[in-house]
């Protein structure tokens, strides 16, 4: 085990060990929650849905995930010096990182090819909808588990708060994807399982939350999510080479690696 190992292992051990008057350790959060989201049972309306989407929007934008793009995918291919580079985002929602992306191009004069993946009719349809003023983004509906593009079809490949959705044994399978489809490198981005994040969310996140789906699905998506020595076992399951795993503040954590 490497210095980088060791140091991963010890401070995610360290997240379980905040005391609790009278009771031994959160056990909650010793162990990823297999507990079905409502987006993942299908549970509610098409209201509900649409809200989620505008209010997911918000999270992303305060919570860390536009950050996490930028300190991530963005910052790689910024380094690399490419003029033209193309992005598999899988799993994209309503493509709002896609649209990040799309604007840093066009504002450093790069040409990109851009592709959100969904599963979801909805949320295929947002993706188109909603990026009409970048030409660069494209939706397509498929399954993360088995991706319809050939071996190396883009520079790179990405997907965000995703993971949490899957049992380990489908993160692996994801990841083996991912890495199949992409050239360059991929950039997973998901939540940070730790005690601080989930009250937080069930507290101070609740005041300014008003979507059911948000509220409840946000505060189980911490629980199903990941420490950082969980996330590098799973990428090195999936047979990924020079793996990072990086925590992006506020609770997030971004897993590189290169593919192949």
């Amino acid at each position: 085990m490497n210095r980088e190992e060791t140091n991963l292992k010890a401070e995610a051990s360290n997240c379980s060990r905040f005391p609790v008057p009278g009771s031994r350790p959160f056990p909650a959060f010793e162990r990823r929650s297999l507990e079905l989201e409502h987006l993942d049972k299908g549970d509610y309306t098409a209201d509900e849905y649409e809200g989620c989407i505008v209010e997911l929007k918000r999270v992303n934008r305060w919570l860390g995930d536009v950050r996490a793009l930028k300190q991530s995918l963005i910052n790689e291919i910024e380094g690399s010096n490419v003029s033209r580079f193309s992005v598999l985002d899988v799993g994209a929602g309503s493509g709002e990182l896609l649209r990040v992306t799309a604007e840093w191009a066009e504002a450093n004069r790069k040409k990109s090819t851009l592709v959100g993946l969904e599963l979801n009719a909805r949320s295929a349809a947002a993706i188109k909808d909603e990026s009409r003023q970048h030409q660069s983004i494209s939706p397509l509906r498929g399954d993360a588990l088995s991706l319809p593009f050939a071996d190396a079809a883009f520079d790179y490949g990405m997907c965000s708060l995703f993971t949490h959705h899957f049992k380990d044994d489908d993160v692996v399978r994801i990841l083996r994807e991912l890495a199949r489809v992409s050239r360059r490198r991929i950039f997973v981005i998901d939540l940070h399982r730790h005690p601080i994040a989930y009250y937080f969310y069930t507290t101070i996140g609740r005041l300014f939350l008003h979507n059911r789906l948000i509220r409840e699905d946000g505060a189980l998506s911490i629980l199903r999510s990941f420490k950082p020595d969980e996330l590098l076992a799973l990428a090195k399951r999936a047979g990924l080479r020079n793996i990072t795993v990086r925590r992006i503040f506020p609770y997030r954590l971004v897993l590189s690696a290169t593919c192949g």
